[in-house]
């Protein structure tokens, strides 16, 4: 009797498996959900797992404080939370906090070390997203130092709409000063701008991209370059 092919998995990084390499793989994948505000890495404790998500959005967040700190990168359904644990480092160093909810696949941190040693191919993409990543925290880490507040909420606006595939979320101005690491106050004049420029709808912790293409145009450089990376690891050009 033949068994039936594992459905093709929403996570990028899953999906380029051949399906028998998939389905072998499946015995060490676990479902779980993800509630809005969940830490899933803290930096210095050890990396248990790692996480492939289905939807929603996890930041990753670079501390100066337990309370304090900005966002250096955002991973969706295209990729994994916990790519220290492909070097073989044992701990993370950034914060993985939940900020749209949704589900995921968790593997051992253990497990990935070993499918690395024996998939090469896994392996190239799984470095290729690291490298994604790492073009994502120096261009946010040059946007925080150069653009105006308007310009970088226009980018991570239409970076977190690509990855929830929606013009809709829930957000509070709260989440958004931490997440670019400015003042509440600076959010809201930020957003206020934007707003009565017509590009978003603000109302109750929801915010709705009224104009995205017109968000595009009031975003910084920076919105554009990280798309760029994305694509090309995603091999469009």
């Amino acid at each position: 009797m033949r068994h039936a092919t594992p459905a093709r998995s929403p996570n990028r990084l899953l999906a380029v498996l051949p399906p028998r390499k998939y389905k072998r793989l499946l015995k060490y994948l676990e479902p779980v959900s993800l509630s809005m505000g969940q830490v899933l890495h803290e930096p210095g404790k050890r990396i248990e797992h790692v996480y492939f998500p289905h939807d929603g959005v996890i930041s990753l967040l670079s501390l100066v404080s337990p309370q304090k700190g900005a966002e250096v990168g955002m991973v969706g359904n295209e990729g994994m939370v916990g790519v220290s644990a492909i070097f073989g480092t044992g701990e993370a160093h950034l914060r993985a906090l939940v900020q749209g909810a949704g589900t995921a696949m968790r593997m051992p941190a253990s497990r990935l070390r070993k499918e690395c040693a024996t998939n090469a191919l896994w392996n190239r993409e799984l470095l290729r997203f690291s490298h994604v990543l790492m073009v994502m925290a120096a261009q946010t880490a040059v946007c925080n130092r150069f653009h105006k507040i308007p310009a970088r909420l226009a980018r991570w606006l239409l970076v977190t709409r690509d990855r929830l595939r929606t013009n809709d979320f829930k957000l509070t101005h709260r989440l958004l000063a931490v997440m670019l690491g400015v003042r509440r106050v600076g959010v809201t004049v930020a957003a206020n701008a934007l707003e009565k420029r017509g590009l978003i709808a603000y109302s109750r912790g929801s915010i709705q991209l009224v104009d995205p293409k017109g968000l595009e145009d009031a975003a910084c450089e920076c919105y554009r370059i990280v798309r760029s990376a994305y694509r090309k690891s995603n091999g469009v050009r």
